[in-house]
């Protein structure tokens, strides 16, 4: 038996990561798997590359959407993203001149999809999803849209993060598909850190999401106080996800 914690949108919050942590600990997982976005927008980035830095021979990682624009900025990226996006085009731009050249490398070369097997299991691991670094997988999708996102891996279980949400779907071609949340950018109603506790047993497995209350007013407090326009929204953001639709 084994068991898999499995982690995605960190998004430079510390505070939200650290209680996740623990409770892996408390729940024995026998690995860590982490689908991507450790810094952009988020309380303290710089803090957040390093912890992952120093994990790198022990966790299972690979790269995000956040970390491409991060690794490959460019004034074309920004202008991209400051089109639908301006306060994360703005948070993106801090970023990168906060980030060292040794932090950048580290999340350029991250791979964009892992895929291991143990106890009888194969397990995919992507951002978005099999087809695209930043494709999203929500709850309530008709199940043939999901398997058509699919459709290019005969993976056991698909693993997915980029949409903060956290849902799962069993497909007719007896695949589990399943989006672990977000760690430091939850948007669900409640925001709780979110991860996925997976146990795999001789071919068979469960999985679990985990939500768990974390110190949000101290992580938006250090968020809020960040040099870019739209640090406070941002901030704001951690404690009411829905100002992100105002």
């Amino acid at each position: 038996m084994k068991k898999f914690a499995v982690i995605s949108d960190i998004h430079g919050n510390m505070q939200a990561l650290n209680t996740v942590l623990n409770d892996i600990k408390v729940q024995k997982a026998d690995e860590v798997l982490c689908l991507g976005d450790y810094a952009m927008a988020g309380p303290e980035p710089d803090i957040s590359v390093n912890f992952f830095m120093k994990k790198a021979n022990e966790f299972k990682m690979i790269q995000g959407n956040t970390d491409e624009y991060i690794a490959n900025f460019s004034d074309t990226v920004y202008e991209n993203i400051k089109k639908n996006a301006p306060i994360m085009a703005n948070a993106l731009k801090c970023d990168v001149n906060l980030l060292t050249s040794e932090q950048k490398e580290f999340l350029k070369n991250l791979p964009k999809q892992l895929e291991i097997n143990d106890e009888g299991v194969k397990i995919l691991l992507v951002h978005g999803s099999p087809r695209s670094i930043s494709e999203n997988i929500f709850p309530d999708m008709q199940i043939e849209e999901v398997e058509k996102m699919i459709e290019s891996t005969d993976a056991d279980i698909i693993l997915c993060g980029h949409t903060h949400i956290p849902c799962g779907y069993q497909t007719n071609t007896k695949q589990t598909v399943i989006n672990t949340g977000s760690v430091g950018r939850p948007f669900t109603d409640d925001p709780k850190a979110c991860y996925l506790l997976i146990t795999v047993n001789n071919g068979e497995f469960t999985a679990e999401h985990r939500q768990l209350d974390y110190d949000k007013k101290s992580a938006s407090e250090i968020l809020a106080k960040r040099n870019f326009d739209g640090a406070e929204k941002l901030a704001q953001m951690l404690i009411n996800p829905e100002l992100r639709h105002i």
